[in-house]
């Protein structure tokens, strides 16, 4: 089975920038497709990005386009979220996830194992 634990959520004011990380165990990241989520109150789990097993296909939603960045090392099974020019409406506890396949996809379906997820909060 496969674990994750995010980190490096936290407050920041509007323009600023945050990077989370997510630590996998019970399953390497190389083999699997991994994804960022976000969930903002009182709305529905959204996709922000995911990325392909090695890395080569990466996918954003257009809200966080140019602003988000995914990566990975895979000598520490981890996969980082680096957010940039950070808006009131990037509020959220964001989630990674491992997906059932090795692709880059987008579906909540899509992904069977979840982190605990980490909150941020970008006041204006």
């Amino acid at each position: 089975q496969g674990q994750l634990v995010e980190s490096g959520g936290g407050l920041v004011q509007a323009g600023g920038s945050l990077r989370l990380s997510c630590v996998a165990s019970g399953r390497t990241i190389s083999t699997y497709g991994m994804g960022w989520f976000r969930q903002a109150p009182g709305k529905e789990r959204e996709f922000v990005v995911s990325m392909s097993r090695r890395g080569e296909t990466t996918y954003y939603a257009d809200s966080v386009k140019g602003r988000f960045t995914m990566s990975s090392d895979n000598a520490k099974n981890t996969v980082y979220l680096d957010m940039n020019n950070l808006k009131p409406e990037d509020t959220a506890v964001y989630y990674c996830a491992i997906a059932k396949n090795g692709f880059a996809v987008r579906r909540i379906d899509a992904y069977d194992y979840w982190g605990q997820g980490t909150k941020v909060t970008v006041s204006s």
